[in-house]
């Protein structure tokens, strides 16, 4: 089944060109069928790239999605129009009276600020305690799990002496796990932060496993069960050429910029890299989706009742 999107979204276009299935709005409500209700809180400054990106992750399901795109309320884009905000994004405070049956929050670049010196803080918080009552599954990622599982768990984020950047090896922790259906012992996720989770919080925190992990750059991929929420620290969400723009606008500041590890072919930046993490970006969305839609209430109004 389709990811159910605006069909004036640019990622409309972009993904139906790659085959992957998309429905308009127009279409979908001819279906006699309840769509899981997605949420996406989209914390990054390039908007349209990083909805397409997850958009794409979540259409390759079997399942009917509906995809809400989500922005905070009193924060003003840098990067993207009012008017693009205005056609295709609610704020929280439009949408936070609904429930619905998954939320992803995305990452942002400010992981180096203190928690509290961020100007959303307060509201993203209240994001964080409404998702309690209000969503069955919550999927958190790179600077947005962070903050979350600091706010619900007190697990502290730590400074990087260099930033962890490139293509890392990691560990399959926990087969049995439900979210790891078909992920491989070993395998491949982008990484690009200047900060850390520390493995030893997770492992002993209550509540909190630890799926996936790096010998290289630590925690990856934690399971709340308390919370019914995940959190990735790495971008498995990336498109093949993601790092080699995040390389060319550092360039473009510091000539002395570092490269990527195990990225670039032979460490070429002039070679095009190869993507080794997109199917298990998609089995993990998909084992998560699979996991809503098993769980979740069929009448929407009572998640956060049962």
């Amino acid at each position: 089944m389709p990811i159910r999107i605006p069909e004036n979204l640019p990622a409309y276009d972009i993904l139906r060109s790659e085959g992957v299935m998309v429905m308009s709005e127009q279409t979908a409500e001819r279906q006699d069928i309840r769509p899981l209700q997605v949420a996406l809180i989209n914390l990054m400054p390039e908007k349209e790239k990083t909805e397409t990106q997850f958009a794409r992750l979540i259409g390759a399901t079997p399942l009917q999605v509906e995809l809400s795109l989500v922005r905070m309320s009193n924060h003003q884009s840098k990067n993207t129009s009012k008017t693009y905000l205005d056609e295709f994004y609610k704020t929280f405070n439009e949408i936070k009276a609904r429930k619905f049956d998954g939320l992803i929050i995305t990452g942002a670049p400010i992981e180096q600020l203190e928690f509290e010196e961020v100007t959303y803080w307060d509201e993203l918080c209240q994001i964080f305690d409404w998702s309690k009552s209000n969503v069955h599954s919550t999927l958190s990622v790179c600077w947005g799990a962070m903050a979350m599982l600091n706010y619900l768990h007190s697990v502290k984020k730590y400074n990087l002496k260099t930033k962890a950047y490139g293509c890392f090896r990691h560990q399959n922790n926990l087969a049995r796990s439900p979210f790891l259906r078909g992920i491989s012992d070993d395998f491949i996720i982008p990484v690009s932060r200047w900060t850390e989770i520390k493995n030893s919080e997770i492992i002993n925190a209550p509540n909190l496993e630890l799926l996936l992990s790096s010998k290289e750059v630590g925690a990856c991929f934690v399971r709340d069960k308390k919370y019914r929420a995940l959190y990735i620290f790495n971008h498995i969400e990336y498109d093949t050429t993601t790092l080699r723009d995040e390389y060319l606008r550092d360039l473009a500041l510091n000539k002395n910029a570092s490269m990527p590890v195990n990225y670039f072919p032979s460490n070429n930046s002039g070679l095009t890299p190869e993507n080794r993490w997109r199917s298990h970006a998609h089995l993990i969305f998909g084992n998560w989706l699979n996991e809503i839609y098993q769980t979740t209430p069929f009448n929407i109004n009572e998640i956060g009742l049962l």
